[in-house]
């Protein structure tokens, strides 16, 4: 194995793996355990990162009461980046108990203080579908735009990570389009895509992507997965809600998405307590009225903002939930099947 000079910007080449030393260190309480995700800003540009401690037994878990270092995993997977010292890629949760909603209680907290709302492209009445999770579905309309996604090109310059609002989009991205409301995804290719629903995250809960069913084919639907307090939490003037941008990878053969399938879901958290500061433009917030939005390297186009004028006339509806049993059911046999193979 070989060293690389991090005291100065370093290059990283694509689909290498580098194990980093981090700048920080933990000393947790007893009752205290974390969880990390990369940025979104690190998952938009499909670098694969993560979280290791010492002695760990799995990756991105930091265990109650851990003392120690922390090391993280860089793969940059779709463009050669440039990395330096004091550059963040990836984030930390801490937690205690048990803060993650059931669906019963997401469902309650949903009818007083509404998560999820529909969309343009969401049927009057249609429902949202809960099991372990909200579900999402993907948005392959264009909302009027020519195109409905991002793909990563498979040669292009070097990604300083560091820089802002710098690189031009089409020098490392293509447009996808899909023919009537359906996108075959290249294996192996790295995809921005967009959801159908608008998700609102309020002051005293937090989310989180979370993996779907392998079983629903040979797809990852998601790298950097937490939403904060605040994440489409407007003023009484806009429209509540923002849509989840999707980072999307096919593995191995071609993969079929329809407009509206499920491609991911949210699981919800408590907060031991609001924060001071929520999610949003009055923290510089890049991502709280997107659309299809890029990383923050790259210049702003139209694409990455919501067209209001596209939306409703209406302010969008909350969207009702519903348990759906049988995904629900699949799930925890799909999770005894994991338990017995271990």
């Amino acid at each position: 194995m070989g060293e690389i000079d991090l005291t100065r910007p370093a290059v990283l080449e694509k689909n290498r793996p580098y194990l980093i030393p981090l700048q920080e260190k933990l000393r947790l309480p007893d009752a205290v355990r974390g969880r990390a995700n990369p940025r979104s800003s690190t998952g938009r540009v499909d670098v694969f990162t993560r979280i290791l401690t010492e002695y760990g037994q799995h990756f991105d878990e930091v265990p109650a009461g851990y003392t120690g270092d922390l090391f993280l995993e860089v793969v940059p997977l779709s463009f050669t980046i440039m990395v330096e010292k004091g550059l963040t890629l990836n984030q930390l949760r801490l937690m205690q108990g048990t803060p993650r909603l059931d669906d019963e209680t997401l469902k309650a907290t949903h009818r007083s203080t509404p998560l999820i709302y529909r969309g343009p492209t969401v049927d009057p009445g249609e429902r949202a579908w809960v099991a372990d999770g909200l579900f999402l579905t993907v948005d392959l309309s264009g909302l009027g735009r020519r195109f409905v996604g991002f793909r990563a090109k498979k040669n292009a310059g070097l990604l300083e990570l560091g820089r802002r609002a710098f690189y031009r989009p089409e020098d490392f991205w293509d447009e996808v389009h899909a023919e009537s409301g359906r996108l075959i995804l290249e294996p192996n290719e790295f995809y921005l895509l967009v959801s159908r629903e608008r998700v609102r995250v309020p002051a005293n809960l937090a989310a989180e992507m979370a993996a779907y069913d392998p079983t629903s084919g040979e797809l990852r639907t998601h790298y950097a997965g937490f939403f904060d307090p605040g994440f489409g939490v407007v003023g009484a003037t806009e429209k509540p809600g923002t849509p989840a941008v999707l980072e999307v990878r096919a593995h191995d053969v071609p993969f079929a998405l329809e407009h509206g399938q499920r491609l991911c879901k949210l699981t919800f958290e408590a907060m031991a307590d609001e924060p001071d500061h929520l999610y949003g433009a009055d923290i510089g917030s890049r991502y709280q009225r997107q659309y299809l939005a890029l990383g923050r390297q790259f210049k702003s186009t139209r694409s990455e903002r919501l067209d209001e004028g596209a939306e409703l006339s209406l302010f969008p509806e909350p969207m009702p939930l519903e348990t759906d049993a049988a995904e629900f059911e699949a799930t925890r046999s799909s999770a005894l099947e994991l338990e017995l193979r271990t």
